[in-house]
C-alpha cells in the first residue's frame, strides 16, 4: 500500500509539473462559439418580416448570412444586415456552403416541396438544420431527412415555434399531470382568408393546400393537448372559390380518433379566419384564444386562471432554445421525429378526404 500510494503521488507531481512549463501554457484549448451563425434559405415574408427581425433579437444565435435565387433580394440583404459577400448564396451554388465557418445552422424557409432537398443538402454540408412547418411532402421525405442529419451528425429541429411558447407549454403539462383529469376530447381550429390568387400555397406540386400549411397548426395541437396519437382518422375537404383552389383544398376538417375514447375535432381554412384550441377534460377544461397568434397566446381555464404568459418574440425564443440544444448538444424540443409523425397523419387526412371514408392511421 505504501508503494503503490508513493507511485501515485509522483505521478500525479510529475502531472503538475509537466502542465506548469511553457510548452503547455502554449496549448491553445479551443473556446465554443459564444453564438450560431444562422443562414435563412428562402426570403420571402417568415424570413423577412419574422425570422430576420428575430434573429436581430437573439442570444445564442445571429444573420450571418442568405440563400435566394433572386440577385435583387441578396444585395438588399447584404447592406441591410452587413452580410459578407461570401456568405450569400443562391440554390444552384448553396453547396459550398460546407467551407464556410461562419455558418453553423442552415434555416429552410422555402415551399414544402423543397424542404426535403435542401434541408438534406444542408445536413451533407456539415450544418444544422431548422426546417420550417410542414417537415416536408410525404413520411418518407421525413424520415430522408432525419436520416441525412444523423448521417451527417447534425440536428434537425422542426419549426413548431409553438412547442416554445410558455401557456402551450403550460396545457402540454396539465394533459401530461392530469391537472383538469383525463383529456376527452379537443376541439382545434387554425385559418386564414388567403388574398393571394397565384401562389405557391394554391399549387399542389410545390405543397399548396391548406392541410399542410395551417392544418399542421390543429393538427399538432390535438396530439399536445391530449399527450397521445391519433389511430384513425376521417376527413372532408372543400372550396368555396373553385376558380382558384383548382389544384388543393381551401378547407379541410378532420376527426381524429385517439385511444381510450379520445377525440379531436379539427378544421383548418384559407376561406376564413379561426383560431382556437379548446380541450374538455373530466375534472374541466381549458382553451387557448388565438393559439397560435404570431403577437401572443391568451387563454383560460374552467376554475378561471388565465393563461397570459407572455414573452417578448416567439421566433427569437424558438431560435435560441434550438441554438441552446445544439451548443450543449442535447435534444431537440421538437426534432425531426416530431415532424415526422404528423407528415404521416397529413397523408391519411388526404386520403381520406380523397377516398370518402374512414382511414386508420
Amino acid at each position: 500500500m505504501l508503494r503503490r500510494n508513493f507511485i501515485e503521488q509522483s505521478i500525479l507531481s510529475m502531472a503538475g509539473a509537466a502542465l506548469s512549463t511553457h510548452s503547455f501554457a502554449n496549448i491553445l484549448i479551443p473556446k465554443p462559439k459564444k453564438r450560431l451563425g444562422v443562414a435563412l434559405m428562402g426570403l420571402g415574408y417568415y424570413s423577412t418580416d419574422l425570422l430576420a427581425p428575430a434573429l436581430q433579437l437573439t442570444e445564442q444565435c445571429y444573420l450571418a448570412g442568405v440563400t435566394t435565387g433572386t440577385p435583387a433580394k441578396a444585395e438588399r440583404w447584404k447592406k441591410q444586415f452587413g452580410l459578407a459577400d461570401k456568405n450569400i448564396y443562391d440554390y444552384n451554388d448553396f453547396d459550398r456552403i460546407a467551407n464556410n465557418p461562419d455558418i453553423d445552422v442552415v434555416y429552410v424557409v422555402l415551399p414544402p416541396s423543397m424542404h426535403a432537398e435542401f434541408s438534406i443538402r444542408a445536413a451533407n454540408a456539415g450544418k444544422h438544420v431548422w426546417c420550417e412547418k410542414p417537415m416536408a411532402m410525404t413520411a418518407t421525405e421525413c424520415q430522408q431527412m432525419i436520416n441525412a442529419c444523423n448521417k451527417n451528425k447534425v440536428k434537425l429541429s422542426i419549426g413548431y415555434r409553438m412547442h416554445h411558447e410558455p401557456n402551450t407549454k403550460k396545457i402540454i403539462q396539465f394533459a401530461r399531470d392530469l391537472t383538469y383529469g383525463k383529456v376527452m376530447k379537443v376541439q382545434a381550429a387554425a385559418g386564414y382568408f388567403e388574398s393571394r390568387t397565384d401562389h405557391w400555397k394554391q399549387k399542389k406540386k410545390l405543397g399548396g393546400g391548406a392541410m399542410y400549411d395551417m392544418g399542421v397548426y390543429p393538427l399538432n395541437a390535438a396530439r399536445y393537448s391530449t399527450q397521445l396519437e391519433p389511430i384513425a382518422v376521417t376527413a372532408r375537404a372543400s372550396t368555396t372559390r373553385p376558380d382558384i383552389y383548382k389544384e388543393v383544398e381551401e378547407t379541410i376538417s378532420f376527426d381524429l380518433e385517439f385511444p381510450e375514447g379520445v377525440m379531436a375535432s379539427c378544421e383548418t381554412s384559407f376561406g376564413k379566419n379561426m383560431n382556437d384550441l379548446k380541450a374538455t377534460c373530466t375534472k374541466g377544461w381549458y382553451q387557448l384564444s388565438p393559439f397560435q397568434s404570431y403577437s401572443g397566446v391568451q387563454g383560460i381555464t374552467s376554475n378561471g386562471t388565465k393563461l397570459n404568459a407572455t414573452i417578448p418574440n416567439e421566433q427569437a425564443r424558438q431560435m435560441d432554445d434550438d441554438a441552446i440544444s445544439i451548443m450543449n448538444n442535447t435534444s431537440m424540443l421538437v426534432p425531426g421525429e416530431e415532424g415526422l409523425k404528423d407528415i404521416r397523419i397529413v397523408e391519411a387526412i388526404h386520403r381520406s378526404a380523397d377516398e370518402k371514408k374512414r382511414v386508420v392511421i
